[in-house]
Formats: C-alpha cells, sequence, structure tokens
C-alpha cells in the first residue's frame, strides 16, 4: 500500500535528517491513507508529522491529537497504544504534565489490551518496552528524574549492544534524568556508552541527542569525567559513520 511504503520511505528520510523530503512523503502518505479510508494508517501519518514538528521546535500537540482523534476508538489496540503514547509526547515537550500523564495512562492501558484482531505490521514495535522507553522520555522531557530514571534502567536492562542506534538513544534520555538529578558521574558514565554505541550510526538522531546532553554537561566542565567525556565525543566525531535500517519508531 502506497500510504504504509511512504510512511516507511519518511521515516528513513527523518531519521537521516532529511526533513524536507521526509515532510513531503509523509503528507503524500496522509492523502493515500485518506483516499483508502484507512483511518489508522491516516492517524499515523499525522503523529509522524507531530513527531517531526517537535523535533524541529515546533508545536506539535494539537497534530498529535490529531492523529488518535483521526484513528478513533475502533482501531486495534496496539494502534491506539502507538498514537496515544506519542501524544503523550507532544504534551510533554510542551511541558503539561497533566496531559503527559493522561495519555501515557491511556498508551499503557492499550498495550494491556486483548484483541481477536491482527494488528498492522507497522506496529509490530509497539509493546510493554516502547511504553517504558516512552514514559520514561516523557518524565525526562519534564524534569521529573525520580520518576524517568527507574522506569528507563528497567527497559534498558533488556537491550543488547547489538541494537546500537536505539540503544545509545534511550541511553542519552537516562543520562538526561541523572543530570537532572544532579548525579553528574553518573550522568557521564551513561553517557560515554552513548558516545561509544552511536560511533558509525548512520542515523542523524543519536548525535543531536548527545550533542544536546554535551552542552549540558558543560556547566559541569571543571569535573574530570566531563572532560573525558569531551575527549571520547571528539574522538566519535572523526569516524566514519555507517549507513543502516532505522525502525519506524516514536523514539
Amino acid at each position: 500500500m502506497l500510504a504504509e511504503q511512504t510512511q516507511l520511505a519518511g521515516w528513513s528520510a527523518f531519521d537521516a535528517g532529511q526533513h524536507a523530503e521526509a515532510r513531503q512523503l509523509w503528507r503524500t502518505s496522509l492523502d493515500a491513507a485518506d483516499d483508502a479510508q484507512d483511518r489508522a494508517l491516516s492517524g499515523n501519518a499525522l503523529a509522524f508529522l507531530a513527531y517531526q514538528q517537535l523535533t524541529l521546535g515546533g508545536d506539535g500537540a494539537s497534530t498529535a491529537s490529531a492523529s488518535y482523534e483521526t484513528a478513533g476508538h475502533d482501531v486495534t489496540p496496539g494502534v491506539r497504544a502507538l498514537l496515544h503514547l506519542r501524544t503523550a509526547w507532544a504534551h510533554a515537550v510542551a511541558g503539561n504534565a497533566a496531559a503527559t500523564s493522561r495519555h501515557l495512562g491511556i498508551g499503557t492501558a492499550c498495550l494491556a489490551e486483548h484483541d481477536d484482531r491482527p494488528e498492522p505490521d507497522w506496529v509490530y514495535w509497539v509493546d510493554q518496552t516502547e511504553g517504558e522507553i516512552m514514559t520514561g522520555r516523557c518524565w525526562t522531557v519534564l524534569h521529573r528524574p525520580v520518576r524517568a530514571i527507574p522506569v528507563l534502567t528497567r527497559a534498558l536492562a533488556g537491550f543488547d549492544d547489538t541494537h546500537a542506534r536505539d540503544k545509545a538513544l534511550y541511553l542519552s534520555w537516562l543520562a538526561d534524568a541523572y543530570v537532572d538529578a544532579n548525579e553528574i558521574e553518573q550522568a557521564c558514565s551513561i553517557a560515554a556508552d552513548a558516545v561509544r554505541l552511536s560511533a558509525g550510526v548512520g542515523s542523524s538522531r543519536p548525535a543531536a541527542r548527545i550533542g544536546a546532553l554535551f552542552r549540558r554537561l558543560e556547566q559541569h566542565s571543571g569535573l574530570a569525567c566531563v572532560a573525558q567525556l569531551r575527549t571520547q565525543v571528539a574522538d566519535g566525531a572523526t569516524r566514519p559513520r555507517l549507513s543502516g535500517g532505522a525502525t519506524p519508531d516514536s523514539r
């Protein structure tokens, strides 16, 4: 189906930092899904567009809300979970803790639902771990480290280093939460693992996340761990990056 294929292509473009191409592909996907009267895919296209708006510094909350409203209540639990978790992220970025908590609750509840209908192939990765990752990310961006650290630590316990791109991203959020907790040495240790894993990864997103994290750590530049991390980041910047696939997720 054209709508699904252009969503996947749009995610690959987005993950590589090609935002104009990603936006065009997702709008094409939205039109195709609307024409096919596939409400789930229409909602997902809007969720992708909302996520891009947030990444580029815009306000994606209204687009994210439109994503689950467009899909409706009759889509499968996995689709509802995905759209509500992404909406939670949009509200977290906007600083709305109450709305974030509400949509996290809805999304995680959907993950526990039983439904005899098969889920679409494109939500195969939406599971309990994804719910925990998104929960941890949301509380991190809301500067609630006491809530963020345990859930991210639990989720990361099941990730092998072979999932380098994803694990580097998740570690960057955990390190951010430790900065908020004023545990700078621990933040640096986790950030160092993220830097190591991101070396050679084709996605632009781990590098962007690590860059933002490192800017936060610069205020602690007198600490030896920050100096060591600075050297590691500089060394990593000189290594070639490899191309690779990207999971079309909300991370």
